[in-house]
Protein backbone atom coordinates (compact mmCIF):
# COMPACT_ATOMS: atom_id res chain seq x y z
CA UNK A 1 0.00 0.00 0.00
CA UNK A 2 3.10 2.78 0.33
CA UNK A 3 4.78 1.94 -2.55
CA UNK A 4 1.27 1.70 -4.98
CA UNK A 5 -0.34 4.64 -3.21
CA UNK A 6 1.53 6.66 -0.72
CA UNK A 7 4.77 6.81 -2.64
CA UNK A 8 2.79 6.92 -5.68
CA UNK A 9 3.26 9.93 -7.50
CA UNK A 10 0.33 10.16 -9.38
CA UNK A 11 -1.87 9.39 -6.62
CA UNK A 12 -3.62 12.91 -5.43
CA UNK A 13 -5.24 11.92 -2.42
CA UNK A 14 -4.73 9.70 0.96
CA UNK A 15 -7.63 6.78 1.25
CA UNK A 16 -9.74 6.78 4.27
CA UNK A 17 -9.54 3.59 6.25
CA UNK A 18 -12.18 2.08 4.38
CA UNK A 19 -11.21 3.10 1.01
CA UNK A 20 -8.12 1.28 1.83
CA UNK A 21 -9.56 -2.18 2.62
CA UNK A 22 -11.81 -1.87 -0.53
CA UNK A 23 -8.08 -0.98 -2.73
CA UNK A 24 -6.46 -4.03 -0.89
CA UNK A 25 -4.61 -6.33 -4.17
CA UNK A 26 -5.15 -9.80 -2.53
CA UNK A 27 -9.10 -10.61 -3.44
CA UNK A 28 -10.07 -10.76 -7.12
CA UNK A 29 -12.74 -9.14 -6.58
CA UNK A 30 -13.98 -6.12 -3.91
CA UNK A 31 -17.20 -4.03 -3.98
CA UNK A 32 -17.40 -0.80 -2.14
CA UNK A 33 -21.09 0.04 -1.75
CA UNK A 34 -23.72 1.41 0.38
CA UNK A 35 -24.48 5.45 1.07
CA UNK A 36 -23.60 8.13 -1.11
CA UNK A 37 -21.06 10.48 -0.37
CA UNK A 38 -18.48 7.95 0.78
CA UNK A 39 -15.19 8.74 -1.65
CA UNK A 40 -16.44 5.74 -3.63
CA UNK A 41 -15.70 7.35 -7.37
CA UNK A 42 -12.28 8.23 -5.57
CA UNK A 43 -11.12 4.78 -4.39
CA UNK A 44 -11.96 3.48 -7.61
CA UNK A 45 -9.63 5.78 -9.25
CA UNK A 46 -6.83 5.28 -6.77
CA UNK A 47 -6.81 1.79 -7.22
CA UNK A 48 -6.33 2.17 -11.23
CA UNK A 49 -3.63 4.15 -10.51
CA UNK A 50 -2.10 1.87 -7.97
CA UNK A 51 0.68 -0.20 -10.65
CA UNK A 52 0.58 3.14 -13.00
CA UNK A 53 4.23 3.02 -12.99
CA UNK A 54 4.83 -0.84 -14.14
CA UNK A 55 5.66 -0.81 -17.39
CA UNK A 56 2.84 -2.73 -19.40
CA UNK A 57 0.07 -1.91 -16.91
CA UNK A 58 -3.03 -1.18 -18.32
CA UNK A 59 -6.23 0.02 -16.60
CA UNK A 60 -10.05 0.68 -17.11
CA UNK A 61 -12.77 2.61 -15.37
CA UNK A 62 -16.33 1.88 -16.81
CA UNK A 63 -19.74 4.11 -16.39
CA UNK A 64 -22.45 3.12 -17.95
CA UNK A 65 -22.94 6.28 -20.21
CA UNK A 66 -20.02 8.58 -21.48
CA UNK A 67 -22.36 11.41 -20.23
CA UNK A 68 -21.92 9.75 -17.21
CA UNK A 69 -18.18 9.65 -17.43
CA UNK A 70 -17.72 13.24 -18.56
CA UNK A 71 -20.04 14.69 -15.73
CA UNK A 72 -18.43 17.39 -13.20
CA UNK A 73 -16.84 15.42 -10.59
CA UNK A 74 -17.14 12.34 -12.19
CA UNK A 75 -14.26 10.04 -12.79
CA UNK A 76 -13.26 11.62 -16.36
CA UNK A 77 -13.74 15.29 -14.80
CA UNK A 78 -11.57 14.10 -11.68
CA UNK A 79 -8.97 12.25 -13.42
CA UNK A 80 -8.04 15.71 -15.53
CA UNK A 81 -7.30 17.43 -12.53
CA UNK A 82 -4.66 15.42 -10.83
CA UNK A 83 -3.07 15.17 -14.52
CA UNK A 84 -3.71 18.03 -16.64
CA UNK A 85 -0.58 19.51 -14.95
CA UNK A 86 1.66 16.71 -15.22
CA UNK A 87 3.90 14.80 -17.67
CA UNK A 88 1.06 12.48 -18.50
CA UNK A 89 -0.43 12.44 -22.38
CA UNK A 90 -4.21 12.48 -22.75
CA UNK A 91 -5.59 10.98 -25.73
CA UNK A 92 -9.35 12.30 -26.59
CA UNK A 93 -10.17 10.01 -28.94
CA UNK A 94 -8.91 6.86 -27.18
CA UNK A 95 -10.25 8.39 -23.72
CA UNK A 96 -7.31 7.29 -22.45
CA UNK A 97 -4.27 8.46 -20.32
CA UNK A 98 -0.86 7.53 -21.36
CA UNK A 99 1.62 7.37 -18.04
CA UNK A 100 5.64 7.86 -18.47
CA UNK A 101 8.02 6.49 -18.29
CA UNK A 102 6.27 3.50 -17.97
CA UNK A 103 3.79 4.10 -21.01
CA UNK A 104 1.15 2.59 -18.79
CA UNK A 105 -2.49 3.36 -19.39
CA UNK A 106 -5.67 4.34 -17.98
CA UNK A 107 -8.68 3.84 -20.21
CA UNK A 108 -12.47 5.12 -19.36
CA UNK A 109 -15.57 3.92 -20.97
CA UNK A 110 -18.87 3.02 -21.37
CA UNK A 111 -21.53 0.55 -21.53
CA UNK A 112 -24.47 1.99 -22.56
CA UNK A 113 -26.12 -1.40 -24.43
CA UNK A 114 -25.83 -4.76 -24.11
CA UNK A 115 -23.75 -5.22 -26.47
CA UNK A 116 -21.09 -2.40 -25.86
CA UNK A 117 -19.52 -5.26 -24.02
CA UNK A 118 -17.60 -6.79 -27.55
CA UNK A 119 -16.28 -3.27 -27.66
CA UNK A 120 -13.29 -4.91 -25.41
CA UNK A 121 -13.06 -8.35 -26.86
CA UNK A 122 -9.49 -7.81 -28.02
CA UNK A 123 -8.39 -5.61 -25.13
CA UNK A 124 -6.77 -6.65 -22.05
CA UNK A 125 -6.12 -4.93 -18.58
CA UNK A 126 -5.20 -6.12 -15.36
CA UNK A 127 -7.41 -3.54 -13.52
CA UNK A 128 -11.32 -3.02 -14.66
CA UNK A 129 -13.31 -0.74 -12.02
CA UNK A 130 -17.26 -0.13 -12.31
CA UNK A 131 -18.46 2.58 -11.05
CA UNK A 132 -22.46 2.84 -10.34
CA UNK A 133 -22.20 -1.46 -10.51
CA UNK A 134 -26.17 -1.11 -9.92
CA UNK A 135 -26.32 0.71 -13.27
CA UNK A 136 -24.85 -2.20 -15.16
CA UNK A 137 -26.51 -5.68 -16.34
CA UNK A 138 -25.02 -8.68 -14.37
CA UNK A 139 -23.78 -10.54 -17.95
CA UNK A 140 -22.21 -7.02 -19.07
CA UNK A 141 -20.09 -7.38 -15.47
CA UNK A 142 -19.42 -11.09 -15.49
CA UNK A 143 -18.15 -10.57 -19.41
CA UNK A 144 -15.55 -7.76 -18.39
CA UNK A 145 -13.47 -10.83 -16.20
CA UNK A 146 -12.54 -12.48 -19.71
CA UNK A 147 -10.74 -9.10 -20.24
CA UNK A 148 -8.48 -9.49 -17.28
CA UNK A 149 -5.12 -10.90 -18.38
CA UNK A 150 -1.18 -10.76 -17.40
CA UNK A 151 1.86 -11.86 -18.80
CA UNK A 152 2.63 -15.11 -17.01
CA UNK A 153 5.39 -13.18 -14.72
CA UNK A 154 3.97 -9.92 -13.68
CA UNK A 155 4.02 -8.99 -10.64
CA UNK A 156 0.87 -7.25 -10.96
CA UNK A 157 -2.58 -8.43 -9.05
CA UNK A 158 -5.21 -8.95 -11.50
CA UNK A 159 -7.99 -6.91 -9.86
CA UNK A 160 -11.76 -6.28 -10.52
CA UNK A 161 -13.10 -3.34 -8.61
CA UNK A 162 -16.81 -1.55 -8.32
CA UNK A 163 -18.67 0.99 -6.17
CA UNK A 164 -22.51 1.70 -6.06
CA UNK A 165 -25.22 3.14 -4.29
CA UNK A 166 -28.23 0.92 -3.68
CA UNK A 167 -30.84 1.09 -6.21
CA UNK A 168 -30.93 1.10 -9.60
CA UNK A 169 -31.33 -1.56 -12.53
CA UNK A 170 -29.07 -3.97 -11.45
CA UNK A 171 -29.69 -3.69 -7.01
CA UNK A 172 -31.13 -7.46 -6.55
CA UNK A 173 -28.10 -9.28 -8.32
CA UNK A 174 -25.33 -7.14 -6.85
CA UNK A 175 -26.85 -7.74 -3.60
CA UNK A 176 -26.62 -11.41 -4.12
CA UNK A 177 -23.11 -10.96 -5.51
CA UNK A 178 -22.16 -9.35 -2.89
CA UNK A 179 -24.07 -8.54 -0.02
CA UNK A 180 -25.86 -11.62 0.55
CA UNK A 181 -22.94 -14.02 -1.27
CA UNK A 182 -19.92 -15.65 0.65
CA UNK A 183 -17.01 -16.11 -2.13
CA UNK A 184 -13.61 -16.28 -0.83
CA UNK A 185 -12.51 -14.59 -3.85
CA UNK A 186 -14.98 -11.33 -3.03
CA UNK A 187 -14.95 -8.69 -0.26
CA UNK A 188 -17.97 -5.97 0.72
CA UNK A 189 -16.86 -3.09 2.15
CA UNK A 190 -19.66 -0.99 3.56
CA UNK A 191 -19.69 2.55 2.19
CA UNK A 192 -20.98 5.04 4.62
CA UNK A 193 -21.17 8.64 4.50
CA UNK A 194 -18.84 9.08 7.44
CA UNK A 195 -16.28 7.55 5.85
CA UNK A 196 -15.51 10.98 3.82
CA UNK A 197 -14.38 13.93 5.57
CA UNK A 198 -14.36 16.29 2.69
CA UNK A 199 -18.24 16.21 2.31
CA UNK A 200 -20.33 18.70 4.20
CA UNK A 201 -22.62 15.52 5.86
CA UNK A 202 -25.17 17.91 7.45
CA UNK A 203 -25.65 19.73 4.37
CA UNK A 204 -26.09 16.83 2.44
CA UNK A 205 -28.61 14.97 4.88
CA UNK A 206 -30.74 18.01 4.36
CA UNK A 207 -30.74 17.40 0.64
CA UNK A 208 -31.75 13.74 1.05
CA UNK A 209 -34.89 14.85 3.07
CA UNK A 210 -36.48 15.57 0.06
CA UNK A 211 -36.49 11.93 -1.31
CA UNK A 212 -38.96 9.20 -0.64
CA UNK A 213 -38.25 7.17 2.50
CA UNK A 214 -37.00 4.41 0.42
CA UNK A 215 -34.11 6.32 -1.96
CA UNK A 216 -33.39 8.19 1.38
CA UNK A 217 -32.57 4.64 3.19
CA UNK A 218 -30.17 3.42 0.21
CA UNK A 219 -28.39 6.53 -0.25
CA UNK A 220 -28.59 7.92 3.38
CA UNK A 221 -27.73 4.64 4.94
CA UNK A 222 -26.70 2.62 2.46
CA UNK A 223 -29.47 0.61 3.15
CA UNK A 224 -29.41 -2.59 0.81
CA UNK A 225 -33.00 -4.41 2.01
CA UNK A 226 -34.91 -1.31 1.52
CA UNK A 227 -37.46 -1.94 -0.98
CA UNK A 228 -40.76 -1.12 -2.19
CA UNK A 229 -43.32 -2.98 0.11
CA UNK A 230 -46.14 -4.48 -1.96
CA UNK A 231 -49.56 -5.84 -1.08
CA UNK A 232 -50.29 -9.38 -2.77
CA UNK A 233 -47.31 -11.42 -1.74
CA UNK A 234 -44.94 -12.57 0.90
CA UNK A 235 -41.86 -14.67 0.98
CA UNK A 236 -42.73 -16.20 3.38
CA UNK A 237 -46.16 -17.78 1.70
CA UNK A 238 -43.55 -19.94 -0.62
CA UNK A 239 -42.60 -23.10 0.36
CA UNK A 240 -39.67 -24.07 -1.44
CA UNK A 241 -38.99 -28.03 -2.85
CA UNK A 242 -36.07 -29.83 -4.68
CA UNK A 243 -38.50 -30.87 -6.51
CA UNK A 244 -41.79 -31.33 -9.48
CA UNK A 245 -43.82 -34.40 -8.48
CA UNK A 246 -43.88 -36.27 -12.02
CA UNK A 247 -47.51 -36.90 -11.75
CA UNK A 248 -47.63 -32.64 -12.53
CA UNK A 249 -49.20 -31.19 -15.09
CA UNK A 250 -46.98 -28.46 -16.94
CA UNK A 251 -47.39 -24.96 -18.37
CA UNK A 252 -45.36 -22.17 -19.97
CA UNK A 253 -46.53 -18.92 -20.18
CA UNK A 254 -44.26 -16.00 -21.96
CA UNK A 255 -44.99 -12.33 -21.13
CA UNK A 256 -43.02 -10.80 -24.01
CA UNK A 257 -41.11 -7.18 -23.91
CA UNK A 258 -39.64 -5.41 -27.04
CA UNK A 259 -36.86 -3.58 -25.44
CA UNK A 260 -33.36 -4.80 -24.45
CA UNK A 261 -31.40 -3.06 -21.81
CA UNK A 262 -29.55 0.35 -23.36
CA UNK A 263 -28.72 3.83 -22.38
CA UNK A 264 -28.98 3.20 -18.84
CA UNK A 265 -32.70 3.14 -19.35
CA UNK A 266 -34.80 0.09 -17.05
CA UNK A 267 -37.05 -1.70 -19.46
CA UNK A 268 -39.56 -4.68 -18.80
CA UNK A 269 -38.47 -8.36 -18.93
CA UNK A 270 -39.51 -11.12 -21.38
CA UNK A 271 -40.59 -13.75 -18.87
CA UNK A 272 -41.60 -17.18 -19.41
CA UNK A 273 -43.42 -18.74 -16.50
CA UNK A 274 -42.99 -23.05 -16.11
CA UNK A 275 -46.16 -23.81 -13.79
CA UNK A 276 -46.67 -27.53 -12.56
CA UNK A 277 -50.23 -28.86 -10.78
CA UNK A 278 -50.75 -31.49 -8.99
CA UNK A 279 -54.35 -33.10 -8.17
CA UNK A 280 -54.47 -34.81 -5.01
CA UNK A 281 -57.63 -36.74 -3.77
CA UNK A 282 -61.17 -36.69 -5.54
CA UNK A 283 -61.80 -40.41 -4.39
CA UNK A 284 -64.03 -42.03 -2.04
CA UNK A 285 -66.42 -38.64 -1.72
CA UNK A 286 -63.04 -36.17 -1.17
CA UNK A 287 -62.81 -32.94 -2.81
CA UNK A 288 -59.91 -33.03 -4.86
CA UNK A 289 -56.94 -30.38 -2.98
CA UNK A 290 -54.56 -28.68 -6.05
CA UNK A 291 -51.31 -27.98 -5.25
CA UNK A 292 -49.09 -25.61 -8.13
CA UNK A 293 -45.62 -25.05 -8.28
CA UNK A 294 -43.91 -22.28 -9.95
CA UNK A 295 -40.77 -24.52 -11.53
CA UNK A 296 -38.93 -22.53 -13.78
CA UNK A 297 -38.90 -18.58 -14.50
CA UNK A 298 -36.85 -17.52 -17.58
CA UNK A 299 -36.53 -13.89 -18.58
CA UNK A 300 -34.31 -11.63 -20.41
CA UNK A 301 -34.12 -8.08 -22.00
CA UNK A 302 -32.61 -8.69 -25.32
CA UNK A 303 -32.83 -8.96 -29.06
CA UNK A 304 -35.90 -9.96 -30.65
CA UNK A 305 -33.14 -13.00 -32.36
CA UNK A 306 -32.36 -13.71 -28.46
CA UNK A 307 -35.52 -13.73 -27.31
CA UNK A 308 -36.77 -15.65 -30.11
CA UNK A 309 -33.93 -18.51 -29.76
CA UNK A 310 -34.37 -18.28 -25.73
CA UNK A 311 -38.03 -19.44 -26.55
CA UNK A 312 -37.56 -22.02 -28.69
CA UNK A 313 -34.64 -23.24 -26.94
CA UNK A 314 -36.40 -23.35 -23.47
CA UNK A 315 -39.85 -25.08 -25.61
CA UNK A 316 -36.94 -27.55 -26.36
CA UNK A 317 -36.01 -28.08 -22.92
CA UNK A 318 -39.72 -28.54 -21.57
CA UNK A 319 -40.90 -30.96 -24.14
CA UNK A 320 -43.81 -31.19 -26.36
CA UNK A 321 -46.19 -32.23 -23.88
CA UNK A 322 -46.30 -28.78 -22.22
CA UNK A 323 -48.64 -26.52 -23.77
CA UNK A 324 -47.30 -22.65 -24.58
CA UNK A 325 -49.18 -19.75 -23.92
CA UNK A 326 -48.22 -16.36 -24.90
CA UNK A 327 -49.47 -13.03 -24.30
CA UNK A 328 -51.29 -11.45 -27.43
CA UNK A 329 -50.86 -7.48 -27.42
CA UNK A 330 -53.45 -5.63 -28.81
CA UNK A 331 -53.85 -4.73 -32.67
CA UNK A 332 -52.48 -6.12 -35.75
CA UNK A 333 -48.77 -6.00 -34.66
CA UNK A 334 -49.70 -8.27 -31.75
CA UNK A 335 -51.71 -10.73 -34.12
CA UNK A 336 -48.67 -11.02 -36.26
CA UNK A 337 -46.56 -11.85 -33.54
CA UNK A 338 -48.67 -15.08 -32.23
CA UNK A 339 -48.64 -16.40 -36.28
CA UNK A 340 -44.67 -15.94 -35.93
CA UNK A 341 -43.96 -17.78 -33.27
CA UNK A 342 -46.72 -20.40 -34.44
CA UNK A 343 -44.15 -21.32 -37.30
CA UNK A 344 -41.27 -20.60 -34.55
CA UNK A 345 -42.90 -23.09 -32.68
CA UNK A 346 -44.50 -25.61 -35.04
CA UNK A 347 -44.87 -28.62 -33.79
CA UNK A 348 -45.57 -27.57 -30.07
CA UNK A 349 -49.15 -26.73 -28.35
CA UNK A 350 -49.23 -23.07 -28.80
CA UNK A 351 -51.56 -20.48 -28.53
CA UNK A 352 -51.90 -16.65 -27.96
CA UNK A 353 -53.55 -14.97 -25.60
CA UNK A 354 -55.50 -11.69 -25.03
CA UNK A 355 -55.45 -10.88 -21.37
CA UNK A 356 -58.15 -8.18 -19.97
CA UNK A 357 -58.25 -6.27 -17.12
CA UNK A 358 -55.37 -4.81 -15.11
CA UNK A 359 -52.43 -6.88 -13.95
CA UNK A 360 -53.08 -6.41 -10.26
CA UNK A 361 -56.43 -8.38 -11.11
CA UNK A 362 -55.21 -11.33 -12.84
CA UNK A 363 -52.56 -11.53 -9.84
CA UNK A 364 -55.29 -12.04 -7.17
CA UNK A 365 -55.72 -15.73 -7.52
CA UNK A 366 -52.48 -16.43 -7.65
CA UNK A 367 -52.01 -13.88 -4.33
CA UNK A 368 -54.95 -16.08 -3.03
CA UNK A 369 -53.20 -19.57 -3.44
CA UNK A 370 -50.28 -18.60 -2.36
CA UNK A 371 -51.27 -17.30 1.39
CA UNK A 372 -52.84 -20.53 1.45
CA UNK A 373 -49.69 -22.46 1.69
CA UNK A 374 -51.07 -23.89 -1.69
CA UNK A 375 -47.88 -22.93 -4.36
CA UNK A 376 -44.70 -23.74 -3.83
CA UNK A 377 -41.66 -22.97 -5.46
CA UNK A 378 -38.89 -25.94 -7.38
CA UNK A 379 -35.46 -25.10 -6.55
CA UNK A 380 -33.89 -22.87 -8.40
CA UNK A 381 -31.32 -19.33 -8.79
CA UNK A 382 -34.71 -17.90 -10.17
CA UNK A 383 -36.04 -17.95 -6.83
CA UNK A 384 -34.50 -14.74 -5.43
CA UNK A 385 -35.44 -12.24 -8.44
CA UNK A 386 -38.90 -13.64 -8.44
CA UNK A 387 -39.65 -13.18 -4.57
CA UNK A 388 -38.11 -9.69 -4.94
CA UNK A 389 -40.51 -8.75 -7.55
CA UNK A 390 -43.39 -10.50 -5.78
CA UNK A 391 -43.19 -9.28 -2.68
CA UNK A 392 -43.15 -5.18 -3.92
CA UNK A 393 -45.52 -5.93 -6.30
CA UNK A 394 -47.91 -3.95 -7.57
CA UNK A 395 -45.91 -1.15 -7.15
CA UNK A 396 -42.30 -2.36 -7.67
CA UNK A 397 -40.38 -1.43 -10.80
CA UNK A 398 -41.19 -4.68 -12.39
CA UNK A 399 -44.06 -7.30 -12.27
CA UNK A 400 -43.04 -9.55 -15.86
CA UNK A 401 -42.50 -12.27 -13.33
CA UNK A 402 -45.57 -12.32 -11.41
CA UNK A 403 -47.64 -11.46 -14.62
CA UNK A 404 -46.27 -14.45 -16.56
CA UNK A 405 -46.70 -16.32 -13.51
CA UNK A 406 -50.50 -15.36 -13.54
CA UNK A 407 -50.88 -16.25 -17.54
CA UNK A 408 -49.31 -20.05 -16.96
CA UNK A 409 -51.81 -20.29 -13.75
CA UNK A 410 -54.93 -18.90 -15.55
CA UNK A 411 -54.46 -21.47 -18.10
CA UNK A 412 -53.82 -24.33 -16.10
CA UNK A 413 -56.74 -23.75 -13.58
CA UNK A 414 -59.53 -24.68 -16.46
CA UNK A 415 -57.71 -27.95 -15.91
CA UNK A 416 -58.87 -28.28 -12.44
CA UNK A 417 -62.08 -26.62 -13.10
CA UNK A 418 -62.59 -29.63 -15.28
CA UNK A 419 -61.58 -32.36 -12.64
CA UNK A 420 -63.86 -30.45 -10.49
CA UNK A 421 -67.10 -30.99 -12.83
CA UNK A 422 -66.56 -34.30 -12.95
CA UNK A 423 -66.30 -35.23 -9.54
CA UNK A 424 -69.29 -33.31 -8.89
CA UNK A 425 -71.36 -34.94 -11.11
CA UNK A 426 -70.14 -38.40 -10.00
CA UNK A 427 -71.58 -37.18 -6.47
CA UNK A 428 -74.42 -36.47 -7.90
CA UNK A 429 -74.63 -39.72 -9.24
CA UNK A 430 -73.58 -41.91 -6.32
CA UNK A 431 -76.57 -39.58 -4.21
CA UNK A 432 -79.00 -40.46 -6.46
CA UNK A 433 -78.16 -43.96 -6.34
Amino acid sequence: MRATILENPWVKSVPTNRQALFLLPNVLESFYGGAAGGGKSEALLIGALMYIETQGYSALLLRRTYKDLSLPGALMDRANQWFRETDAHWDDEKKTWTFPPSMATLTFGYLESEKDKYRYQSSEFQFIGFDELTQFTESQYRYLFSRLRRLKDSPVPLRMRATSNPGGIGHEWVRQRFIVGNHPDRTFIPAKMTDNPHLDQDEYRRSLENLDPITRAQLERGDWDSKVAGTKFRAEWFEIVDSLPVTATKVRYWDLAATEAKKGKDPDYTVGALLGMVTEGGKGGTRPRYTFYITDIRRTRSSPAAVENLIRKTAEMDGKAVPIWMEQEPGASGVNTIAYYARVLLGYNFHGFRNTGSKEVRANPVSSQAEAGNIKLVRGNWIGPFLDEAESFPMGDHDDQVDAVAGAFEHIIPVAQDAVLIYDAMSEVRLDL
